[in-house]
């Protein structure tokens, strides 16, 4: 609920934030104290540790952990309102495995990943995970089940002490239409009975028949509405009882006082219908403990003879809702519908309330909470298995703390050592990405700075080096830029365009100059530009590239996801590639790529003579990725000296086909600052020796 006024709901407070923080840390100090962090597993259940996976996680990095939300996720409209909304997010993302009761809850999570953290969440094979700093968390759906051994243990009890004999007793001659509820404002008990009413209103042949015994567990706190939803529904009971009531006959029966477990079979047994009708609610498994009651002990002859039959009323709101196919949903807002709703449950044939009540017994009977825990751990299992592979790190502070877990031989790069290997290499080609390698993603002015172009001179006036910026930019911007490069070498539009140094002239390394499919591409990339704000269409020379990164992010994923589909129909005999990035959809040629242009840079160096035998590839982003892999497979091709030294390195610790990593585009400049330095004293070295000749 969100608190538009002081009054109702509350304001965040935010020393009770902070009170619930310290409460979590005291179950984490009680944990560790048990806890065998190489064999076992941890499993939290709801709403009362969310932050607790945090706490673990920074003391166990590799520790298998799971979570189960009991309760209701809000919608991301709601959730967003609150003020530590993305330290709840990236505590519950330190587990491995989150589950929630239904396909709402579970989307309402996934929503708030997306539009408050950027995260994209994926189905593989019938499992949905979230990448999250390369580990994929889980997402597990699946409503817990009840303890039918327990339940059956409670209906032996009821009937030895004779319970249900003397409820029938009591309301021989009656339908009784049972709720059982908390009293809370999110039960909608007061609905319910309004939804009585209308029922006897409307059909008089109910009255002095149906009663609605309605049993109010007493409330878990105390406050303003409490007291008000509680003088509500006495209102209501004394109005309908005095409208309708007659000697010997009340339709509504409240019973506020607390009510053994016994007694509550007992009503079970006897209610011919049980009624929810919560406005909002986790779980709820009094649909579940009536069915069971109605099948009756297994294996025993005492229990009620005849058909076993039940029918239930529920509403669409709460968590076990889907998973009964048989009962009438209703929502509950909507006191006339539900009115009806009670009317067919009541009338409807006993062949009718046998096959739903046969079904729903199949089921309750078969995913108990034995069957619920299995497959959770089961899946807890299957999904630490991939992340016992990959090394982790943690990082961050606070709730900012993740782990992080990469690929095992993926490491830092050293520049002791690359500058050592770069002194001994006599055939080097170094490829360098732009934006996000050479010149930081949030800098205004995306021209390079003269530190840059300095050391880049420096490094391309070593003969033993091949330099090239390979980048997703034109070739004008580029070109303009590094002018005061000569012998730089640029690939522009990753790749379609390559020039070998200043004193070049451009060439295509397109397979297909024929741009008429542009024309097909652009009104429709218009199309979807018009009707989604904060989107753009970038055109490039040899490419078209829609992005929504200002966008909505829920709607500018819909929108990408169906422009992707309608591209790829309209351009199927086409000689082009329609790819999806981080915020783009992008349609260009066909075969060009960072991967392609960075082979034909290797085997046009083989061809003059110059093998390479030192390659050094730095990038930050998904295009990067084709140069690593590339890379990778140029040893396999000979496209490289079989004793080349290979350096794949990507900006910042994320998962990558690079097996090196720096920080940031400072440390990439202070890498290429020290080769820089080397090529100038090796050149200086050269110099000496020649005037000693």
């Amino acid at each position: 609920m969100l608190p538009f006024s002081a009054d109702h709901g509350g304001r965040f407070d935010r020393s009770l934030w902070e009170a619930y923080v310290a409460t979590n840390k005291l179950f984490f100090q009680k944990v560790i104290e048990v806890i065998n962090p190489d064999d076992d597993f941890v499993w939290i259940h709801d709403y009362h540790l969310m932050v607790l996976p945090t706490f673990l996680r920074r003391r166990f990095n590799r520790i298998r952990m799971g979570f189960f939300l009991h309760s209701p996720f809000p919608s991301s409209e709601i959730y967003r309102s609150l003020p530590v909304r993305e330290e709840i997010l990236k505590a519950l993302l330190n587990s491995d495995l989150i589950g929630f009761h239904t396909f709402d809850y579970a989307r309402h999570f996934l929503t708030c990943c997306s539009r408050m953290l950027g995260l994209e969440y994926q189905s593989k094979r019938g499992y949905i995970g979230l990448e999250y700093y390369g580990r994929t968390v889980g997402i597990k759906i699946m409503p817990v089940g009840i303890n039918m051994g327990r339940i059956q243990s409670v209906m032996r009890y009821s009937e030895e002490e004779g319970k249900v004999t003397e409820l029938r007793n009591r309301f021989e001659g009656k339908t009784v239409l049972l709720g059982i509820d908390d009293m809370d404002i999110f039960k909608g008990i007061n609905l319910k009975l309004l939804a009585m009413e209308q029922m006897l209103r409307q059909h008089s042949n109910w009255r002095g028949r149906a009663v609605l015994v309605q049993i109010v567990n007493p409330a878990r706190g105390k406050g303003i509405d409490v007291d008000e939803i509680r003088g509500e529904i006495e209102e209501s009971c004394r109005r309908i009882n005095g409208e309708f009531g007659k000697p010997g006959y009340q339709p509504i029966i409240y019973i506020d006082t607390p009510v053994s477990i016994n007694e509550i079979n007992a009503y079970y047994h006897i209610a011919e219908c049980v009624v929810v009708t919560a406005v909002r609610d986790g779980m709820n498994l009094t649909p579940y403990e009536y069915i069971v009651c109605r099948q009756g002990l297994l294996g025993s002859e005492s229990d009620f003879s005849g058909p076993k039959k039940s029918m239930l009323v529920a509403s669409e709101f709460i968590g076990c809702s889907p998973s009964l196919s048989g009962a009438i949903r209703v929502n509950p807002w909507n006191v006339e519908a539900t009115g009806e709703a009670l009317n067919e449950a009541l009338s409807m044939s006993d062949a009718e309330k046998q096959l739903r009540h046969e079904k729903h017994f199949r089921y309750v009977s078969t995913h108990d909470v034995a069957y619920w825990s299995r497959s959770f751990l089961q899946d807890l299992e299957r999904i630490c298995v991939d992340h016992f592979k990959k090394r982790c790190w943690g990082m961050g502070i606070s709730f900012g703390f993740r782990v992080v877990a990469l690929d095992p031989n993926f490491r830092k790069l050293s520049i002791p050592c690359i500058v050592s290997d770069y002194k001994r290499a006599k055939s080097r080609a170094i490829l360098l990405d732009y934006d996000g390698t050479l010149m930081p993603q949030n800098s205004i002015n995306k021209a390079p700075s003269q530190e840059v172009l300095n050391f880049l001179d420096a490094l391309c006036e070593d003969k033993k080096n091949s330099i090239f910026i390979v980048s997703g930019r034109g070739r004008e911007s580029l070109g303009k830029w590094f002018t005061p490069c000569k012998n730089i070498g640029i690939a522009a539009e990753h790749g379609y365009f390559l020039r070998w140094s200043g004193n070049e002239e451009w060439e295509t390394c397109g397979q297909n100059s024929d741009f008429g499919w542009m024309q097909i591409v652009e009104p429709v990339m218009k199309q979807y530009t018009e009707s989604t704000d904060g989107s753009s269409i970038e055109i490039k020379e040899s490419a078209l590239v829609w992005q929504y990164r200002d966008a909505d992010p829920g709607f500018g994923s819909l929108q990408a996801k169906e422009m992707l589909e309608h591209l790829e129909s309209v351009l199927a005999n086409e000689p082009v590639a329609v790819k999806s990035g981080h915020y783009i959809v992008e349609v260009k040629p066909q075969g060009v790529s960072k991967g392609s242009v960075s082979e034909k840079i290797f085997s046009s160096m083989a061809e003059k003579g110059k093998p390479v035998d030192f390659v050094l590839c730095i990038g930050d982003d998904r295009s990067d990725e084709d140069m690593f892999e590339a890379i990778g497979n140029a040893m396999s091709k000979r496209l490289l000296c079989d004793n080349a030294l290979v350096f794949a390195c990507t900006v910042g610790q994320k998962p990558s086909k690079a097996k090196y990593y720096l920080d940031d585009t400072t440390e990439v400049t202070s890498m290429l600052e020290s080769l820089a330095e080397a090529s100038e004293a090796s050149n200086f070295s050269m110099r000496e020796l020649d005037d000693a000749l």
